[in-house]
């Protein structure tokens, strides 16, 4: 059960800012609920008044802020305003210009601020206003809340004989603790999406039998669970009716079915108890967004930039199940309609986020397939399609899921429990040793290794990246503007698997990238890609990465580097050859690897990526920096020698003149 705190969503206190016309009784307002009674004199701007949090149910404080009407103090007004949680705006009910001064002033001022916090209408003096003039508080309000979806509440009080006043600040907690605006959608008059899919998370996590059915069990355990108490067979037998009568579909002979569920938490909105569908929902850890809070997703902490997220055995062997489950028509590809079943009971599907949709690999209608990858990783398809059909689909899904935890740990937590991981969720995830260990004891236990590809413009870095996804080559160039991933599986000797991440950086953001001092802390690897038949492209490539060496050595993230020859199906340039294998032996890295991804040849490209990622120690290009501090690491190192020699031989002569005197002593 989550804590006190995180029962609303983390907070423990709500800010009422009070603002209106002047005379609108702001104050006195204010002055009745902190005094219980009325003062016929109020300074006209109290200081910021706590109310107990005993005041009401939910037993969180309230802060409650005056503000200023006057326009030079708007500058203050406007700050609080900002800072608030919820607004509460008052107009005089014996003053009908302070009401048209809400829509003429008050609520475009609140715009033109950006306060996108829920609005109370208060409106105040109400023993003042004029009997003769008795009109409907629904009728004149119903202009207002039509143009103006931020009003959560309209209520008339009167601080004088204490008439609602209580209410006021009630309803004023009750739109930031148990808020309707995220559950229910007015238009349509129906839960919105993404509390539906909150709520169907919930009843699977409750249907304990899995037959898409809640029985009386089940039923049970839940409402002890939110409201701790047991329902009576009288309140079961209650529902029953009530829902039968409404949903026909929401009973069926197992017990209370998806829709019926449906049909209770609409019909406690519907009855004005948002708190009672917040209850659930904060029980099973959502905040207001309808996400999972941070006390629910234990993300284990990186103590170094050079170190990444991966999933675990656990989590892996999790999702192999999922999976499994999900290729519900057997076609070994993951169909739009399969992935959303997948993520039904998450707020969304990652999958849509523009930096995952294009990063696995897809069949030629769209769907996740493995026919691409099994080309790239060099295996013949019949062979390993007869014993591996299965093994292949899952990796084809996992790469995905791969890059997600690599680049966003707590979002890849969240979906694995949004999909029903019950497991430990510190379990799910673990870090990763420091490169520079790694580097020192020339070995990596990664699983996930992430290769920047640099290169110029129209180099061939994009093809490098579409190649290793399966997707055949296009003569048509289309500049890339911001970075994009690739990731797959690569098959290793031995059999061993790896997940392959190739981050490509447009030529337009290497400034920034170089200016970024941590930036090469997440790279496992970089790669330089060049037009083989272009001079310009070359010379560019070796610019690059000179320069990314410089920065590994400046910062201590140095990082293996390929020279990558694209196009090499074209006439190379003159002096081409020569001048690449000149500076990979200056640098003393391997030479550049040559490829044509328009003929398809890619010459074992992605295993030597990987390979150069496995050994962290090789392949690190030796910069004129990296020279010199060798070289006065060498000479410290000889220094150290020296001194150790002559204080050894200081010693020794110390010992003989000793052994010395004590010998022409004696023979004295």
């Amino acid at each position: 059960m989550a804590n006190h705190s995180s029962s609303f969503g983390g907070r423990s206190g709500v800010r009422v800012v009070v603002a209106g016309d002047r005379a609108t009784g702001k104050s006195s307002l204010i002055a009745a609920i902190a005094t219980e009674s009325f003062a016929e004199a109020v300074p006209p701007v109290l200081p910021p008044t706590l109310l107990p949090p005993d005041l009401y149910p939910d037993a969180v404080p309230l802060t409650v802020v005056d503000t200023p009407s006057s326009l030079e103090k708007q500058r203050k007004r406007n700050e609080e305003l900002k800072g608030a949680d919820v607004v509460v705006l008052t107009y005089a009910c014996n003053d009908t210009a302070s009401f048209s001064r809400l829509s003429s002033y008050w609520f475009p001022e609140l715009q033109k601020l950006e306060v996108k916090v829920p609005v109370i209408v208060v409106g105040c003096k109400l023993d003042l206003r004029d009997e003769s003039q008795e009109v409907s508080l629904e009728r004149v309000m119903t202009q207002l809340l039509q143009q103006f979806k931020e009003i959560v509440t309209c209520i008339e009080c009167s601080a004088a004989t204490q008439y609602q006043v209580p209410e006021v600040f009630y309803f004023a907690q009750k739109a930031v603790l148990h808020p309707v605006d995220p559950l229910y959608d007015h238009e349509s008059q129906a839960l919105k999406d993404r509390c539906v899919r909150a709520l169907r998370r919930i009843f699977v996590l409750c249907d304990r039998d899995m037959d898409e059915a809640l029985n009386d069990t089940e039923l049970n355990e839940f409402q002890v669970r939110c409201f701790n108490a047991p329902l009576q067979s009288s309140e079961i037998a209650g529902v029953k009716t009530v829902v039968q009568q409404k949903v026909p579909e929401g009973f069926n002979s197992h017990g209370l079915t998806f829709p019926g569920f449906i049909y209770v938490h609409n019909m406690f909105l519907k009855k004005g108890r948002p708190e009672t569908l917040w209850a659930v929902l904060r029980d099973f850890g959502y905040d207001n967004n309808l996400k999972l809070m941070d006390d629910f997703l234990p993300i284990p902490s990186k103590r170094a930039l050079d170190q990444s997220v991966e999933l675990t055995g656990e989590a892996v062997e999790f999702l192999n199940g999922i999976f499994r489950l999900l290729d519900t028509d057997k076609d070994r590809a993951l169909q739009p309609a399969e992935v959303d079943k997948l993520f039904c009971t998450a707020p969304e599907s990652p999958w849509d986020d523009a930096l995952y949709k294009d990063a696995a690999e897809r069949t030629d209608m769209g769907y996740i397939s493995l026919n691409g990858f099994l080309a790239q990783v060099g295996l013949t398809y019949a062979v390993f399609f007869l014993q591996n059909e299965l093994l292949m689909y899952l990796l084809n899904c996992m790469m995905q899921w791969a890059l997600m935890t690599l680049l966003d740990p707590p979002c890849s937590l969240a979906n694995l429990i949004y999909i029903g991981y019950s497991g430990n969720p510190a379990a799910a995830l673990r870090v990763t040793r420091r490169r520079a260990v790694d580097r020192k004891k020339q070995a990596t236990e990664r699983n996930v290794f992430q290769c920047y590809v640099f290169g110029s413009k129209n180099a061939g870095k994009s093809a490098l990246l579409d190649s290793s996804l399966g997707r055949p080559f296009s003569n048509n160039y289309t500049p890339t503007t911001v970075e994009r991933f690739a990731a797959n599986s690569i098959e290793l000797i031995g059999g061993t698997r790896k997940t392959l991440v190739l981050r490509e950086i447009p030529e337009s953001e290497i400034s920034n990238v170089l200016s970024n001092k941590d930036y090469l802390a997440a790279c496992d690897v970089a790669v330089f890609v060049y037009d083989s038949s272009d001079e310009h492209s070359w010379k560019k490539s070796r610019d690059l990465l000179e320069k990314v060496a410089q920065q590994g050595d400046l910062t201590g993230y140095r990082v293996p580097c390929l020279l990558i020859a694209a196009k090499d199906d074209l006439t190379p340039y003159p002096r081409a050859l020569q001048d690449s294998v000149k500076v990979t032996q200056e640098l003393g890295i391997e030479a550049p690897i040559h490829v044509s991804m328009k003929l398809g040849d890619s010459s074992n490209v992605y295993h030597k990526i990987v390979n150069a990622a496995e050994h962290p120690h090789l392949s690190i290009p030796e910069t004129e920096i990296g020279r010199k501090r060798k070289q006065c690491h060498r000479l410290l190192q000889h220094s150290l020698v020296f001194a150790s020699v002559g204080t050894a031989m200081a010693v020794v002569g110390l010992a003989a003149c000793r052994a010395y005197a004590v010998r022409k002593n004696s023979s004295g």
